[in-house]
């Protein structure tokens, strides 16, 4: 039988469609025509050209597979027109499930984020079961990954979507070709191009771990259950003291508060709004976003799941060692 991947041109769904490749499976994937596919022009996969919004083209994807994972996101901090963010994760996961089910698919892995989850009062790190409600989202990319987790679930308890829920951290490696958010933050600090930073933390994981989790998921998860997939908690200056020892910078020193970066967030957004420039760097949601540290657990899936991470050095010096071969830190 084949396994459906979506979004396996980009940087987690490449990353999982590899993983799925060395147990031997069958992978198609579901990309667009004008899709970037150097992820995966390598790779030994069937190509399905579709859309989650051309509904007309899900059934032919799924057509005789039995499992499906839907990586797939539009996943920017900052949009010009946020409504197409909306459609893409909410209504297009939506889609994609109920087609999936009616082509009789046995098990589904979503792909959600820690986005999506609560933050502790104490700062301990927040897991599955913290409270969170949609107002606690900060900025539009963050409210579609919740509402479109919310539309999953209710396919699941309304109409027994056979779906488990992954929750992946902040993943860092090779293969960020857009880069993400993240990757460009990475780029940045590699080439000496970011001499301050703002006081605030995330956990990082290595990709290649977060798609192990995937496929852990999917043969050991339960359905309706939702895992967070971490690795370790880390401050901005720890992360970026880590990327100067690999690339032989001193780090920065400079701490600026949230307040002083405001402003250029502002300004930066009204450059890429009136020169069509795209996300730029600093994004009002981005630095609203960095005053709470993204801090999780993990402990759920490693006790139901197996699941594991290696030190985030090992990510880290693996992302810088993929942007330097690349071209990135020119």
């Amino acid at each position: 039988m084949t396994t459906l991947v979506t979004g396996a041109t980009g940087f987690v769904g490449a990353a999982v469609v590899r993983r799925l490749l060395a147990r031997g499976e069958t992978v198609r994937v579901l990309t667009r025509p004008a899709s970037d596919r150097s992820n995966i022009d390598d790779l030994p996969v069937e190509i399905a050209l579709g859309d989650l919004l051309a509904p007309d083209s899900l059934p032919a994807a799924l057509s005789g597979c039995r499992s499906l994972y839907h990586v797939a996101a539009d996943y920017r901090l900052w949009a010009p027109k946020p409504e197409a963010m909306y459609q893409a994760n909410v209504e297009g996961s939506r889609n994609l499930i109920r087609h999936a089910m009616a082509a009789g698919v046995e098990r589904i892995v979503y792909t959600s984020s820690v986005a999506v989850l609560g933050r502790t009062a104490d700062g301990r790190p927040a897991d599955e079961e913290t409270p969170v409600t949609i107002d606690d989202m900060i900025g539009h990319y963050k409210r579609s990954k919740f509402l479109a987790e919310e539309a999953v679930r209710s396919l699941i308890a309304d109409e027994d979507a056979p779906v488990t829920i992954v929750n992946p951290s902040t993943p860092i490696g090779p293969r960020d070709i857009k880069p993400t958010p993240t990757g460009r933050m990475i780029v940045e600090a590699a080439a000496g191009r970011m001499p301050a930073y703002v006081d605030t933390g995330l956990n990082i994981v290595h990709v290649d771990d977060v798609a192990e989790g995937h496929l852990l998921a999917h043969d050991r998860g339960r359905i309706g259950e939702r895992y967070v997939l971490g690795g370790q908690d880390m401050t901005l200056a720890e992360i970026l003291r880590a990327i100067a020892e690999i690339v032989g910078r001193p780090p920065p020193k400079v701490r600026l508060p949230h307040n002083l970066i405001l402003p250029i967030a502002v300004l930066a957004e009204s450059w890429a709004r009136l020169f069509k420039t795209g996300e730029p760097f600093v994004t009002i949601d981005g630095i609203r976003m960095a005053k709470k540290r993204m801090f999780f657990s993990s402990a759920k899936a490693k006790a139901a799941l197996g699941y594991s991470h290696r030190p985030p050095q090992d990510a880290l010096r693996d992302a810088v060692a993929w942007f330097e071969g690349n071209g990135y830190l020119k």
